[in-house]
């Protein structure tokens, strides 16, 4: 019976304390000395959890074009701001600012998106060591 109540007791820390450990800082991820800005077409979105992310095609200098891949916050945290998924259908150009990954130079944490009609979003990082 004691060796069910320990393991038990360890089973229950353990799937409480792993979403702590698995769930990234964003000084891990991003750098907050990199601050970036762009002007692309929406290719796809994912209204997914923990993170949304906005895939958007930036035409480079040289013609080319590059897929950023653009992380918000939760979906939660986005609709509470007022966003809809209406908002951000691809085909859709828009604006975004946020800080470049430390890894991925086309990965980003987004501070704001602005559409064609003028509105602004917040991208609603949540992370405590997020710049604001």
């Amino acid at each position: 019976m004691k060796r069910y109540v320990v393991a038990l007791i360890i089973g229950l820390g353990t799937a409480v304390a792993a979403p702590a450990f698995a769930h990234h800082s964003f000084a891990i991820e991003y750098d907050k000395e990199k601050p970036i800005e762009g002007t692309g077409v929406i290719s796809k979105v994912e209204w997914t959890n923990p993170h949304m992310h906005v895939y958007v095609d930036v035409a480079d200098p040289d013609g080319s074009v590059t897929t950023w891949n653009l992380e918000m916050g939760s979906v939660n945290s986005i609709v509470r701001r007022g966003w809809k998924p209406s908002d951000l259908k691809p085909g859709t150009e828009i604006s975004f600012k946020g800080y470049a990954g430390r890894e991925v130079r086309t990965r980003a944490a987004i501070d704001v998106i602005s559409l064609p009609d003028g509105r602004s979003f917040k991208g609603a990082l949540t992370a405590p060591d997020a710049p604001h």
